[in-house]
């Protein structure tokens, strides 16, 4: 009697590109056809666009969070909770921190890392919102300052300054929500909310570099409105224990803060680096069907990636809605490799549209072409990001984890 095994389909990482992977995969295939293991650091999938909720503390970092057991078909698929260390491709292995697990197909979908573009000290001294943990040492941080502010000795203006590095959408959103905690952390700790300080700092010339003006100009107007101050054309160049040294033309200042929150780069894994992968910053350029180039068996999606627009070849940005995107097209074209079909799908981003939240009760955004502001992009955002959970976990996730109030 002649055996078949069954083709091993390893995937690693369980953010939105990975996850969605994995729950079309098993949707498609049955239990006979692969065995399928997933690999993650954290038995839990966080909501990477919600992370500046849980760093700000306008929302606990448990909602942000769902368990990934709750999603697995246990007849289908397996999962380690591991950190992955390096890739082999020529043995088809993965060696983890303390296990290794062999491939017959490979999803790479490790995520992304901060990126500090070698800025002396801010590795060291400053904060960067890429996880669920990095998240609540932001704001037991932030609390600790206002806690602490009264205390003898320790009464100085840096305690209440928080500098932001970057005027994309996380360092955006994340003003956003500190404007709307800042009034309760101040009640709480008989603080005059005078006397603290939001300064942004952004080495372009505007915030949401690429977006559409109109909604620049208001969404900046809002938070100054709020009382951050925004800092154009100007780069940090250090950062110290005490503050930030920036610099404007040929101006040099230094601005005393305890708080300095890092959000102006994301690279791709430092896994793909020591893979041996030709790679920019931790991301590769895929093919068209999303495998990396010369492996017919790996593919790479989500941060690692990098995705040309055919035309321009313009780099499509590293967005969660594309991510997801990726995943339907990889699980698609997984079932097609291990069912012995040639015709493997070209993945065609399709953007419909973004929004950035401005805090509880405002947003900005541009959905099939049509601007929204206020209620109406806050409403669109919600919505967005209930879409996200629906697609990943069906009505039930939405039901728990969801943001079923979208009107307020």
């Amino acid at each position: 009697m002649i055996i078949l095994l069954k083709p091993k389909i390893v995937i690693l990482g369980a953010g939105y590109a990975g996850l969605m992977t994995l729950t079309r995969l098993q949707k498609t295939i049955n239990v006979n056809e692969a065995e399928i293991i997933l690999v993650n650091k954290h038995d839990y999938h966080y909501e990477t666009t919600w992370l500046h909720h849980a760093a700000a503390g306008t929302l606990h970092h448990d909602r942000v969070r769902f368990n990934i057991n709750n999603l697995i078909d246990r007849n289908k698929v397996k999962f380690i909770q591991g950190t992955v260390v390096e890739i082999n491709t020529d043995k088809k292995k993965v060696r983890l921190e303390n296990d290794e697990v062999s491939y017959d197909y490979l999803v790479v979908a490790l995520g992304g890392e901060s990126e500090t573009f070698g800025i002396k000290g801010l590795k060291e001294h400053s904060f960067a919102i890429v996880s669920v943990n990095a998240a609540r040492k932001i704001r037991n941080h932030i609390e600790y300052q206002f806690a602490t502010y009264h205390t003898a000795g320790e009464k100085t203006e840096d305690k209440l300054t928080i500098v932001v590095g970057g005027a994309g959408f996380t360092g955006m959103e994340f003003l956003g929500e500190m404007t709307d905690r800042i009034p309760k952390l101040c009640r709480d700790y008989d603080i005059k909310e005078n006397q603290v300080k939001f300064i942004c700092v952004e080495a372009t010339d505007s915030p949401l570099t690429g977006f559409d003006t109109d909604l620049v100009s208001y969404a900046m107007a809002y938070l100054e409105g709020r009382g951050v101050q925004f800092k154009l054309n100007t780069e940090i160049r250090e950062c110290t224990p005490g503050g930030v040294i920036i610099q404007s033309g040929d101006e040099q200042e230094e601005i005393k803060a305890r708080t300095v929150i890092w959000s102006a780069g994301i690279r791709g894994s430092t896994v793909i680096d020591r893979s041996g992968f030709e790679a920019k910053r931790g991301r590769v350029v895929v093919q068209p069907d999303l495998r990396a180039p010369g492996l017919d068996n790996v593919f790479i999606i989500g941060d690692c990636s990098i995705v040309l627009n055919k035309k321009d070849q313009y780099e499509y940005p590293p967005t969660a809605q594309i991510a997801m995107q990726q995943g339907i097209t990889c699980a698609n074209n997984l079932s097609k490799l291990i069912r012995k079909k040639a015709d493997l799908e070209t993945f065609v981003p399709n953007i419909r549209g973004s929004v950035c939240s401005l805090g509880e009760n405002n947003a900005i955004g541009i959905v099939y072409g049509k601007k929204l502001f206020g209620p109406k992009a806050l409403f669109m955002k919600k919505v967005i990001d209930n879409r996200a959970l629906y697609m990943m976990g069906g009505a039930s996730l939405v039901f728990k984890k969801g943001k079923l109030n979208l009107f307020g």
